[in-house]
């Protein structure tokens, strides 16, 4: 048996819960994540490998929405670079897992190219309504900065949650805490109602970035949802977080 189609069987195998997962991640990168975590465990890279590949496509697609002058081909090289950097992201973990190989400075890479990329991406969108897109308005500049705040807060207040719990778990454990419930089944429509939350579909928004109305439109239409989730999903984190331990 090849080394692809090992780490592929043994990958399909091994997936993270789907529990708060949109259908994009769920059934698009993580799947295609997947194959490519497989064909880089077969060229022996090693997860940090793909991490600083999946880095270099994101920031290449961020600087071609900077420098360049909206057009529909641009559009399809942004989508590419971008969508496929967002499958190599995933792709990074999955590897670590394959090959046991994951480690502390690796997570805090993966984070960091992640809180990055969306600060970057939100500039470059700033920087091309400011260059090409013709706004008589300043205030249209004010929309990337507020998507920028948006998506931000929510990437760092959710990796910050978690590590949060897991410490808390890992802590109740020690001193003999209860077990751990079993995992409960995915919501679907929690995952239909995630995806305007999914970066996966920001990047898709980018296909559209030689027709600029509606980029716009799309582009404000995701900010708008992301503002309406902020909240929601802060006062969410802090109740899990302010609850007793069981």
């Amino acid at each position: 048996m090849s080394r692809f189609r090992y780490a592929v069987g043994e990958l399909a195998a091994a997936q993270k819960s789907a529990k708060g997962v949109s259908l994009y991640s769920r059934y698009v990168n993580r799947p295609a994540g997947r194959l490519l975590a497989a064909a880089a465990y077969g060229v022996r890279m090693s997860p940090n490998q793909v991490t600083a590949v999946s880095a270099v496509l994101t920031f290449t697609g961020v600087a071609l929405i900077a420098l360049l002058p909206p057009s529909h081909t641009l559009a399809l090289g942004v989508f590419a670079a971008l969508v496929t950097g967002f499958a190599l992201d995933s792709a990074d973990g999955q590897l670590a897992r394959l090959t046991r190989r994951g480690s502390a400075a690796g997570e805090w890479l993966d984070h960091v190219v992640d809180c990055a990329k969306m600060l970057a991406l939100h500039m470059a969108v700033l920087v091309s309504f400011h260059r090409h897109f013709g706004f008589s308005d300043p205030v249209y500049l004010l929309i990337p900065l507020a998507f920028q705040f948006a998506a931000v807060t929510v990437f760092f207040g959710g990796v910050l949650t978690e590590q949060l719990k897991r410490n808390a778990r890992a802590a109740e454990g020690a001193v003999g805490g209860a077990a751990a419930a079993p995992p409960t089944a995915p919501s679907a429509l929690r995952s239909v109602a995630l995806l305007p939350l999914d970066y996966g579909l920001l990047c898709a928004v980018f296909l559209f970035l030689g027709s600029r109305e509606v980029f716009l439109v799309l582009y404000c239409a995701l900010l708008a949802a992301h503002l309406l989730f902020l909240p929601a999903f802060l006062a969410k984190w802090y109740r899990e977080l302010s609850a007793p331990a069981r």
